[in-house]
């Protein structure tokens, strides 16, 4: 199993001048759950000022563009709308694709992840309705286990009535870093959570699993591709599972910052994982 030290290092100058254009990861990389991580004001500042094209590439349902980006704000971080590319983003190409458009729709998630599902064509539905697609956005937002009871209620119905359910997963992200070191269990962790018990009741029906749009899935890297009209990307993440995973997926050089959710993790990378092209302890100089 190698050490990260047989991974190369790379400076925030060399990672800067090495490629066109960044893809940064949000929570565990630029912020947690109560502000700005160390350097990535001055990192962001940087970007800014040289004019390097940079977008953040996030599996945050929870917030549209326009209110991630004040909230980043608010933290010290010059960021615009444009420059965020949400799994959210994703809903309205996948909708079409399936024909979801008009359908019931049950979100989980505050009231912007309920706006991504209705921009994408779908009819929003309180929880306790029956519903013909079941999207889990994010973990808040919502009365959790009273919610969760309802929902895998009517999914047990809908498919004791022989009727079909599509099933959403945006953001597949297990965990988040939150202020103080801590951490806390994100939209992913609920759809394992369902798949389990639709399996347990189910065990024949192997199609009754969500279908995950977010990292490290390669839609949203490809819409980040179209977005910038560059091939010459390199992903910067904190998560093996998800942003190095993925950057390594569609084909593009990844830098792992040791620390955030990998913890531990980053000290020892397995041979058969997924494993970055660099290390970077932190963004500052």
């Amino acid at each position: 199993m190698p050490a990260t030290t047989s991974i190369p290092r790379i400076t925030v100058a060399e990672l800067i001048d090495r490629y066109a254009v960044l893809l940064l990861d949000a929570y565990g990389v630029l912020v947690h759950s109560g502000g700005a991580l160390p350097g990535a004001v001055e990192f962001i500042e940087r970007l800014n000022c040289s004019g390097k094209p940079y977008y953040i590439l996030t599996n945050d349902v929870a917030k549209l563009p326009a209110t991630a980006a004040a909230r980043y704000r608010s933290f010290g971080l010059d960021l615009s709308a444009e420059r965020i590319i949400s799994a959210g983003t994703l809903l309205k190409d996948y909708f079409a694709e399936q024909g979801l458009p008009g359908k019931r729709c049950a979100v989980l998630g505050p009231p912007d992840s309920r706006h991504y599902v209705e921009m994408a064509g779908g009819k929003v539905v309180a929880a306790d309705e029956d519903f013909e697609v079941l999207v889990i956005a994010d973990e808040s937002g919502f009365p959790f286990l009273e919610t969760v009871d309802q929902v895998l209620s009517t999914l047990f119905a809908r498919v004791d009535r022989q009727q079909p359910v599509a099933l959403i997963l945006p953001n597949p992200d297990l965990i988040f870093p939150t202020a103080a070191a801590g951490f806390g269990l994100a939209a992913g962790s609920i759809a394992l959570i369902l798949e389990a018990a639709l399996q347990l009741r189910y065990p024949q029906r192997d199609d009754l699993r969500f279908v995950r749009l977010g990292k490290p899935h390669t839609r949203i890297f490809a819409a980040a591709q179209q977005r910038c009209g560059s091939r010459d990307l390199i992903m910067v993440g904190d998560q093996l599972q998800t942003d190095i995973r993925g950057a390594n997926a569609f084909g593009i050089d990844s830098v792992l910052i040791t620390g955030g959710v990998s913890g531990p993790a980053a000290q020892t990378v397995l041979a058969a994982g997924p494993q970055p092209t660099y290390c970077l302890d932190s963004l500052r100089p």
